[in-house]
């Protein structure tokens, strides 16, 4: 029963504080979102400025994993380069030390002080903004009662001799790094597994000269969780994994040298005799800001090496319809990339929107060109772009569904409502382009021709219709003057719409054209100013969205 007991009280606690840091995690993500987007691109093009940027983030969400993950996702989208990752990462190992430094200053026993005015901002509170905050702090507070209840529950372990067997032999670094690689790579999280350690150290169960390689093994195995996210991503994202790793076990590789050939270990213990947490804080805090100093000059090495373990390849793979930029069904959720997850999915949603956008244009001079040159031909290839679109438009659009569920933040979600929307509209331009080129078919087997007014007028909105698109793709700094631009050439589609009606009255009456060429003419007009109606449907929706925004 005793052994019952005590393994609930350590499943309950690591519940405890892996709940705790999604709370936080999730606050952050909820109070910062896009914001996160700009800190970075306005800091990590310095080195130094990049690690500490890493560094604060990671101590603010007590965890590295999810610091990784999102610069992972950060480098798939575009968002940040190689480099700047480089950067991150390193810092993101320095600022996952802060949970085993509070808990070594015993902060926890300010944690129910936290939980309660978390739990109360929450509750009393109705701003949005401050629950955000409240979540944080609660968060926090739940992170810390669940660190001292793991820590509880462990000191009767100190008298059960089969479990002190087991440890001793950590005191081999092999088994200790495995051990400690494996544990980590479960639970995803180096900072729940050192708190472990730290309680295990202060329960009497393991000394420092066994922990250190437990430690060290940790530092790799919170690799695992950015390489799973990796899947399925570019060829940077993965790189940007393999830097993690190599950080870590270049590290690992070091000190462990140096713990088995000085003494490292017992100059630890001697700076806090009395404190095993302290040690075992110590020593991490050590690993990752040595592995850093002695990496930083080398950063740019890192990122040619990488490229060297995983070199370009050919985009052979890649023919055939396929989302560019977003991950097809989605099954991440806020859970798997706590913060930043937001500026991650919403840029690549605008990139894919804007490759969406690109094709519309293309059909749409594919298929004023085949009805001026009466050549069917030009339908193969716009049938093939049409079903293209068509793709391109459901799987954004249940990726859309699958991440709103997940959103907080009102102004993301704003955002990503609005893409929702455009990519319905953009496939319905589509849908006009193909059928101004159908029309090319009948005009070709029954050897109609419009008159050479008509043409002209055909050219014209040819030619307009390729300036809202154009228009559409611009980059938007100021929202109401380039809404009011698109509206107004929305206005000057209808007018022409209207013109060009009245015109084939005059020509009908002269019997300058056929009855069937008018029939197609004016159905040609009908979608020419539906085309408009999209596109201005395109442009109120970006406008809602927020000025820095840019592209569709």
């Amino acid at each position: 029963m005793g052994n019952i007991s005590i393994l609930l009280g350590l499943l309950g606690g690591l519940a405890l504080f892996l709940y705790g840091m999604q709370m936080m995690s999730s606050g952050l993500e909820a109070a910062a979102g896009n914001r996160m987007k700009r800190i970075l691109e306005r800091l990590t093009s310095n080195r130094f400025l990049g690690v500490l940027v890493g560094a604060v983030i990671t101590a603010v969400i007590q965890s590295s994993s999810a610091t990784t993950v999102m610069v992972v996702g950060f480098v798939n989208s575009g968002m940040m380069t190689l480099r700047q990752a480089v950067w991150i990462i390193m810092g993101a190992n320095i600022g996952t030390t802060i949970t085993g430094q509070l808990i070594a200053l015993d902060v926890g026993a300010m944690a129910p002080l936290f939980a309660f005015v978390g739990v109360a901002m929450v509750v009393f509170l109705k701003k949005p903004q401050i629950h955000h905050y409240g979540n944080i702090l609660a968060g926090l507070g739940v992170l810390f009662i669940g660190m001292e209840m793991m820590s509880s529950s462990m000191e009767p372990l100190q008298e059960w001799p089969a479990f002190v067997d087991v440890v001793s032999t950590f005191s081999n670094p092999l088994i200790g790094i495995l051990v400690g690689t494996l544990f980590t790579a479960l639970i995803q999280s180096s900072s729940a597994s050192v708190g472990i350690l730290q309680a295990l150290a202060v329960s009497g169960v393991i000394g420092l000269d066994s922990a250190v390689f437990v430690l060290f093994g940790q530092n790799i195995g919170t690799c695992i969780t950015a390489v799973l996210a990796s899947i399925g991503t570019s060829r940077n994202a993965k790189r940007t994994t393999v830097i993690h790793l190599m950080f870590n076990v270049f590290g690992t590789i070091l000190f462990t040298a140096v713990c088995i050939l000085t003494p490292l270990t017992d100059f630890m213990v001697s700076l806090t005799p009395n404190y095993p947490a302290a040690q075992i804080a110590n020593m991490h805090t050590l690993f990752n800001v040595v592995t850093t100093i002695l990496l930083l000059p080398l950063g740019n090495g890192l990122v040619k090496l990488a490229m060297f373990i995983l070199p370009d390849r050919s985009e052979s793979g890649e023919e055939g319809m396929h989302l560019a930029y977003l991950v097809p069904n989605p099954t991440h959720t806020k859970q798997e990339h706590p913060i930043g997850f937001s500026a991650m999915y919403i840029t690549q949603l605008r990139q894919e929107l804007n490759r969406m956008l690109g094709m519309a244009r293309e059909n749409i001079a594919t298929c004023f060109q085949a009805v001026l040159d009466v050549d069917p031909k030009k339908m193969e290839g716009a049938e093939a772009t049409e079903d293209y679109l068509d793709y391109l438009n459901k799987e954004i659009s249940q990726y859309i569904s699958q991440v709103i569920v997940h959103e907080t933040n009102e102004q993301d979600s704003t955002a990503v409502s609005a893409y929702f929307k455009i990519t319905g509209n953009i496939e319905r331009i589509g849908d006009h382009a193909m059928n101004i080129c159908e029309y090319t078919q009948m005009m070709h087997d029954k050897n109609i021709q419009f008159s050479p007014e008509a043409r002209e007028e055909i050219k014209r909105m040819e030619q307009v219709s390729l300036e809202a698109l154009d228009l559409l793709g611009q980059e938007v700094t100021d929202p109401t003057k380039w809404l009011t631009k698109v509206s107004a050439l929305e206005q000057r589609m209808d007018d022409m719409t209207e013109e060009y009606r009245r015109n084939q009255l005059k020509r009908m009456r002269k019997g300058s054209c056929s009855d069937e060429a008018c029939i197609i003419f004016s159905e040609l007009l009908t979608d020419f100013e539906r085309i408009g109606d999209h596109a201005l449907n395109i442009a109120q929706e970006r406008a809602s969205i927020s000025s820095d925004a840019t592209g569709v």
